[in-house]
């Protein structure tokens, strides 16, 4: 797979690191757990969307764009790291906000992600759930050509194929340490939400021939949706990179038994998730995403479906800034006694 040929700044501290997570795996005594660090990839506190914005930036340069347009939900991690990208390349940033958590707490729609945005200095406008917001994007796009900007529109998430190469490289990553460190993997599991970032590891590990099973706990879509979205984006990213063969159905697999009330709803899985890898590993995961991907993880493995001895990687996309919109769900609302 040539990934020279397609445009793109260098915005990811790696390789991320691959670390074992020995106090868990014991805990649950179940498979040994691995932990691929995407959440220290370097911009803005880190995430997956790092290594997808390394293509769509560089994409949006080549075409002399001057300002930046996207969209996620009131604490979407996206938008937070592709505001900061801007920042960097010196380009404008618009960020539509849909209200998609109805009824959240005052931390919610101004701590986390949504104060860092506005320390980034990014244009935000809300919208209220429902809308088509690839179509809003594309109004305030002719607003601001108007103006005499050249926008960039950048999907939620960052999940097209140009972004989506950014997991191609990532798998290209897990396959070198796994190789370089003698380590079998079974499966590699996420967080599977705007299909990009499972759409990239599909395409590069089938691409690489490496026969790695990759495992999406949704945090969002039923299964059939899911897969199906994944899938698709998954076939565009296979075509793009100019693989030969068809890419196989059963490389896409997604789970949604964990969502809960809804994208963004906090669940006792989640908590008990992310204060587990907090517990024993010092390890911080986030309540929209990783939370309820390790939640999954974590039943599976109490159910058996993964074998003691096998070796789980657990792609962590980042996200911790969202803890802080999410206080109340982990009864630390009212914060520290007054001396």
């Amino acid at each position: 797979m040539n990934l020279t040929r397609f445009p793109r700044v260098r915005l990811t501290h790696a390789p991320t690191p691959l670390e074992h997570l020995p106090n868990l795996s014991r805990h649950l005594g179940g498979p040994e757990i691995y932990i691929k660090r995407d959440d220290a990839t370097g911009l803005a506190s880190g995430g997956n969307k790092t290594r997808k914005l390394e293509f769509l930036v560089g994409e949006a340069l080549s075409l002399k764009a001057t300002h930046l347009i996207t969209h996620g939900a009131t604490q979407s991690n996206h938008v937070r790291q592709t505001v900061a990208a801007a920042c960097k390349f010196g380009l404008g940033a618009t960020a539509l906000l849909e209200e998609r958590v109805a009824g959240a707490s005052p931390d919610y729609y101004g701590s986390g992600n949504v104060f860092l945005d506005r320390l980034f200095g990014a244009t935000l406008e809300t919208r209220p759930p429902g809308l088509d917001l690839n179509a809003e994007c594309a109004v305030v796009a002719e607003r601001l050509r108007a103006q005499g900007e050249r926008p960039y529109l950048i999907p939620g998430g960052g999940s097209n194929p140009v972004g989506a190469l950014g997991y191609v490289v990532c798998a290209q990553e897990i396959v070198y340490q796994a190789n370089d460190l003698g380590l079998p993997i079974a499966c590699v599991v996420h967080a599977t939400g705007s299909t990009g970032t499972q759409a990239g590891l599909v395409a590069g590990f089938e691409g690489q021939n490496s026969h790695i099973r990759v495992l999406g706990i949704s945090v969002r879509a039923a299964k059939d949706a899911q897969e199906e979205n994944v899938y698709r984006l998954a076939k565009q990213t296979w075509e793009l990179l100019g693989i030969r063969g068809e890419l196989p159905r059963a490389t896409v697999e997604a789970n949604s038994d964990y969502v809960g009330a809804g994208y963004g709803r906090p669940t006792p899985g989640m908590v008990e998730a992310v204060t587990l890898a907090a517990h024993f590993e010092g390890l911080l995961l986030d309540p929209v995403y990783t939370g309820k991907g390790f939640a999954g993880l974590i039943d599976l493995i109490r159910k058996g479906h993964f074998r003691k001895g096998e070796n789980i990687v657990f792609v962590h996309t980042g996200g911790s800034a969202g803890l802080f919109g999410y206080r109340d769900a982990f009864g630390f609302a009212d914060g520290l006694p007054h001396p």
